[in-house]
């Protein structure tokens, strides 16, 4: 299954393999409770469906995350222009083409708790800008 948002807010891929880190994901997504340790592209978070490791993939228009250890092998990725600043994508996948209603829920939850950070990191940053 696929979730999809996109931001008003515009960005790069430079700025956002620059602003999305393994250390920083709590401050942008607010269904990550906490961080529990970070070493460079991998770590370990706490998050709605609990305690996971997570592992970081700069790719071509931002950065790609992956929970290897999901039962569902959740992964989603933030994107945006290459060159230019563009709105800021956010593609969240699942394994599965059906699941339980209140896990589908918690999924669309998690793609616009990031919206939603994406936004406020434009606001506070101003290497990020917003859309005219």
């Amino acid at each position: 299954m696929e979730f999809f948002a996109t931001t008003t807010a515009r960005a790069t891929e430079a700025q956002l393999q620059q602003h999305l880190t393994i250390d920083t994901l709590a401050g942008h997504c607010g269904a990550i409770d906490k961080v529990l340790c970070a070493d460079g592209d991998t770590g370990e978070i706490w998050c709605l469906w609990g305690q996971f490791r997570v592992h970081r993939e700069p790719i071509r228009g931002g950065v790609r995350f992956t929970l290897p250890r999901c039962p569902n092998a959740l992964a989603w990725t933030v994107t945006a222009g290459t060159d230019t600043p563009a709105p800021m994508v956010v593609h969240c996948t699942i394994n599965r083409t059906e699941h339980d209603p209140d896990f589908i829920e918690s999924i669309e939850l998690f793609v616009e708790d990031w919206r939603a950070g994406l936004e406020r990191l434009a606001a506070a940053d101003a290497n990020l800008g917003t859309a005219s």
